[in-house]
C-alpha cells in the first residue's frame, strides 16, 4: 500500500504535463498514472498543479545573530507554507557567513528543523566589508556554491575580479547585490515623481544598471557564472538579455515585490514597501514581468527579509529595507505575472535549483525520484491574514491574491497543508 496518492492533478512529469495520479511510498515516487492502487492517504488535486517543490535562492533567515526577526525554524515554516522545499540563506547575518564553521551551522540547523533543505551562500569578502576576499576555499569545502555580499555590492572592481577568477576555476556562482553604493547611499525610494512629491532623496535606476554593466564586463573577462539579484529596471533586463545573446554564463532573478508593486505604493510612506533596490516605475515593473515570461529572467527569488515591528514602525526614512515573501511568491507568480504551469515550475523550481546546484530539487516528477512535491491551486482566491514568520512586514497581508499553495511534501513527509 502506498503512503499517499495525489489524485487527479495536472502533473509536471519528465514526459510533459498530464492529468494523472502520483503515488508516494517510503519517500519516493512509486507511480505516476491511473489506477495506482490503495494508499493510506489520498489528496484530491483536481484543478491543481502538481510538480517539484519550489526553490528559493534568496532568503534571509537572520540566524545567527538576529533571531528576534526570524530564525531558521520560523523561516523554514514560512518556506514550507509557501511551497518551498529548498532555499539558499543569505550570508548577511551577525556574524556574516564568511567561514566554513558558520556555513555548517546554518545547514546543520536547517537539517535539524527538517522542513526544507537549507543551503547557505557565503560571503565574497571577509565580514562583507568589501576589503579582503573571504575564505572561499574553506566555504567551498563546506558545500557553499553561491557567493555574495548581499545587502551590499562589492564596489572594488579589482577585488571582485579576483574573486570571480577564483570562483570561475571552482565552478561557483558570484551573486551580486547590483546597486551602486555611491548612487544609492542617500536615497530612500525610486527617483521619480513620488520621491519629488514627497521631497525625499531618490535612487535612480542607473544605480542598478551601472553595477550590472560593470559586473557583466568582469564576468566576460573571467568566465565566472554571474547571477544578478533582484532586478528592478527595464534597462537591467536588457543588459542581461544582451549578455545572454553573447553567450555569457549569466542568470538573473526578480523578487515578487518588484513584480507586484511600483513606486506609487510608497506614496503613503508605508515602510512595508521600503526595499532595496526600491520599487521602480510601472514601465520597469511591466518590463520585469515580460522578462520573466520570455526567460531573460531565470527565476523568481523572494528576497524574504524579516524585520521586527519596532524596526519598521518608524518614519519611512529610518526604516530598514525589506519585505517578507516566502509565503506569497507563488501567488504573485500566478496572479500578477500570469505564469502558466510549465513556466511557473521552471522559474520557481527548476531554474533556481540549477543556478544554486541543488541536487534532488527542481526536476519534473518521475517514478523512482524523491517525493519532493508541491500542489498549487492556480484558481483559488484568498486573503492572507497570518504568517509563519516571526515578523509581519508584508504588504500582502490583507490583499486579495490569486493562486495558493495547498500541500508541500519533502521526501515523502507532508510539511504543509493549507487546510491544517
Amino acid at each position: 500500500m502506498h503512503d499517499v496518492i495525489f489524485a487527479n492533478g495536472s502533473v509536471l512529469t519528465d514526459a510533459g504535463t498530464a492529468v494523472v495520479d502520483v503515488a508516494v511510498a517510503d519517500g519516493v515516487i512509486a507511480g505516476i498514472g491511473d489506477d495506482l492502487g490503495p494508499a493510506s492517504k489520498s489528496i484530491d488535486c483536481s484543478g491543481a498543479w502538481v510538480g517539484p517543490g519550489l526553490v528559493d535562492i534568496h532568503t534571509h533567515l537572520r540566524e545567527p545573530g538576529q533571531e528576534w526577526k526570524e530564525d531558521i525554524a520560523s523561516g523554514s515554516r514560512a518556506a514550507a507554507a509557501g511551497g518551498y522545499t529548498a532555499l539558499v540563506a543569505m550570508p548577511n547575518t551577525d556574524p556574516p557567513i564568511d567561514s566554513s564553521h558558520l556555513a555548517r551551522f546554518v545547514m546543520t540547523r536547517g537539517a535539524e528543523v527538517g522542513l526544507v533543505d537549507v543551503a547557505t551562500a557565503g560571503c565574497i569578502t571577509l565580514g562583507r566589508r568589501g576589503e579582503t576576499m573571504a575564505h572561499i576555499d574553506d566555504l567551498w569545502r563546506a558545500g557553499v556554491r553561491v557567493f555574495t555580499d548581499d545587502g551590499d555590492s562589492v564596489a572594488d572592481a579589482a577585488l571582485l575580479r579576483s574573486a570571480m577568477e577564483y570562483l570561475s576555476a571552482l565552478g561557483g556562482v558570484v551573486s551580486q547585490h547590483a546597486v551602486d553604493p555611491s548612487l544609492s547611499a542617500a536615497g530612500f525610494m525610486h527617483e521619480g515623481s513620488v520621491s519629488s512629491r514627497l521631497g525625499m532623496y531618490g535612487i535612480p535606476g542607473q544605480a542598478d544598471d551601472i553595477t550590472i554593466a560593470r559586473d557583466l564586463a568582469l564576468a566576460e573577462m573571467t568566465g565566472v557564472r554571474y547571477h544578478v539579484q533582484h532586478l528592478s529596471t527595464a534597462a537591467g533586463v536588457e543588459l542581461v538579455r544582451d549578455a545572454k545573446r553573447r553567450g555569457l554564463p549569466v542568470t538573473a532573478e526578480v523578487s515578487p515585490h518588484h513584480l507586484a508593486f511600483d513606486h506609487t505604493s510608497v506614496a503613503t510612506t508605508d515602510s512595508n514597501f521600503k526595499v532595496m533596490p526600491p520599487l521602480r516605475s510601472e514601465a520597469d515593473r511591466l518590463a520585469l514581468i515580460a522578462g520573466l515570461v520570455d526567460g531573460v529572467i531565470d527565476a523568481v527569488a523572494t528576497d524574504h527579509a524579516p524585520h521586527a515591528a519596532l524596526e519598521k514602525e518608524v518614519p519611512f526614512e529610518y526604516a530598514p529595507n525589506g519585505i517578507l515573501g516566502l509565503e506569497w511568491a507563488a501567488s504573485v507568480a500566478i496572479g500578477t505575472a500570469n505564469l502558466d504551469q510549465a513556466t511557473f515550475f521552471d522559474r520557481l523550481s527548476t531554474a533556481p535549483a540549477r543556478i544554486a546546484s541543488l541536487e534532488n530539487h527542481g526536476a519534473p516528477l518521475t517514478v523512482g525520484g524523491q517525493a519532493t512535491i508541491v500542489v498549487v491551486n492556480p484558481d483559488e482566491e484568498w486573503v492572507p491574514s497570518t504568517t509563519s514568520s516571526k515578523s509581519r512586514n508584508a504588504p500582502y497581508l490583507g490583499m486579495d491574491l490569486l493562486g495558493r499553495v495547498v500541500t508541500t511534501m519533502l521526501r515523502g513527509s507532508i510539511t504543509y497543508r493549507s487546510d491544517s
